[in-house]
C-alpha cells in the first residue's frame, strides 16, 4: 500500500477478492455521492453471491442481467478510462458459473501459493524455467527414494534423542523399583 501516491499495490488475486466482497462496501460509505456508492454496493453484493459455496441455477439469470445492470451504472459515474478487459469479464462470470460450476471450485489462489514456491527454487535468473524444473526434479527424485530406503540415517539431519525413550529404554529420573512381600 502506497499512502503517498494513494494506491493499493502488491496484492494477490485473493487480497482483491476480499477487498471487493467485504471491505470496499465500509470504505466508500462515507466518501462518495449516493449513487456511486449504491453501484459500488451492488458489486460487492453481485461478487458475494456469484462466490458463495451454493447457488441457486435459477437465479443464475438474474444475476447475469444485474451484472449487466450494474456495469452500465458504474459506466454513468465512471471516466472510460476505468474500464479496461478486466471490468468486462464480469458480464462472463455468470457464464463461467453455467459451464463450470460454483466459482470456489476454479480458484487459483492453490496454484499461485505452489508457484511462489516453484519460483522459490530459481537459482540462475538467465534461465529461470530450467532451474526450477531442476530443482524440481531433485525434490522429487529425494522424497522417492527416502520412501523406500527407511533403513539408513539421514543426511546432515541429528538423530533423535527421544528413540530409546520412545521404545522404554534409557528413562532418566524415573527409577522402577519392585518390591517383594
Amino acid at each position: 500500500m502506497s499512502v503517498n501516491d494513494l494506491k493499493l499495490v502488491g496484492f494477490k488475486s485473493h487480497d482483491c477478492h476480499v477487498l471487493m466482497r467485504q471491505r470496499l462496501i465500509l470504505v466508500v460509505r462515507g466518501i462518495l455521492p449516493k449513487k456511486v456508492r449504491l453501484a459500488i454496493t451492488c458489486l460487492c453484493f453481485f461478487f458475494n453471491a456469484i462466490y458463495s459455496k451454493v447457488i441457486d441455477p435459477q437465479k443464475l439469470d438474474d444475476l447475469e442481467n444485474e451484472a449487466s445492470i450494474i456495469l452500465c451504472e458504474l459506466e454513468m459515474y465512471f471516466p472510460p478510462s476505468f474500464f479496461d478487459i478486466m471490468i468486462h469479464l464480469i458480464v462472463h462470470l455468470v457464464q463461467e458459473i453455467h459451464l463450470c460450476r460454483p466459482i470456489f471450485l476454479c480458484w487459483m489462489y492453490l496454484v499461485e501459493r505452489y508457484m511462489k514456491v516453484l519460483k522459490g527454487y530459481t537459482k540462475n535468473q538467465c534461465r529461470t524455467k530450467a532451474s526450477i524444473i531442476e530443482r524440481y526434479v531433485v525434490e522429487e527424485a529425494i522424497e522417492f527414494y527416502s520412501e523406500y530406503i527407511n533403513t539408513t540415517t539421514p543426511v546432515g539431519l541429528p538423530q533423535s534423542r527421544h528413540d530409546s525413550t520412545i521404545q522404554g529404554r534409557c528413562t532418566r529420573g524415573f527409577n522402577v523399583v519392585t518390591m517383594d512381600r
